[in-house]
């Protein structure tokens, strides 16, 4: 395989990843973007002969940049990933996830699980970041999450996963002492 066929066919699975990190199915975005479903696969599968129009609609679906999927360079996905308590798994595009970062769905990952308590009187809200992903769990009470200068707020049971290299912090968000589960992967 030559240099230009392997970035031809990286192409196809730079697609492949973003749309499935975005929990995205083949068939609904092939009829969202009006290509029958058998050529759609075969862009991901091989990269070859993938319109530019077709890059384009899938950098604005999905919020990044068209070179960044066309290059392989780094793209933001606006999003983090909430669980409310009862409601599910929601996507909500705010800030999160960058391309490169999407490795984590496919390879196993050290999980280091750490028991954090806030108490009200904690002033818990300094902004911190480092490698991997963070993913915290409100055991008790609720904290107010900070993240990208949005704040989120996060009650009993609820969840949080995000790109822990953005700036965040968290801190107790009533008069109820909050206890959540921090787990990072390396």
């Amino acid at each position: 395989m030559t240099d230009q066929q392997q970035d031809i066919r990286e192409l196809g699975m730079r697609i492949r990843g973003l749309r499935e990190a975005c929990d995205v199915s083949d068939v609904d975005l092939a009829a969202e973007l009006d290509i029958d479903i058998d050529r759609y696969r075969s862009f991901e599968e091989t990269g070859a002969d993938v319109p530019i129009s077709v890059i384009y609609s899938i950098a604005r679906k999905f919020n990044v940049e068209f070179t960044e999927i066309l290059m392989g360079k780094a793209g933001r996905i606006e999003t983090i990933q909430i669980v409310r308590k009862g409601e599910g798994r929601k996507i909500d595009r705010m800030s999160g996830y960058h391309f490169e970062d999407l490795a984590w769905r496919y390879t196993p990952k050290i999980m280091q699980p750490l028991l954090v308590t806030l108490d009200p009187a904690d002033q818990c809200d300094d902004l911190v970041a480092h490698e991997g992903q963070e993913f915290n769990m409100v055991l008790q009470g609720a904290i107010d999450l900070s993240f990208d200068s949005q704040v989120i707020r996060l009650n009993e049971g609820d969840s949080a996963y995000f790109n822990s290299r953005h700036p965040h912090g968290q801190k107790c968000a009533s008069s109820v002492p909050a206890i959540f589960l921090t787990v990072i992967t390396e």
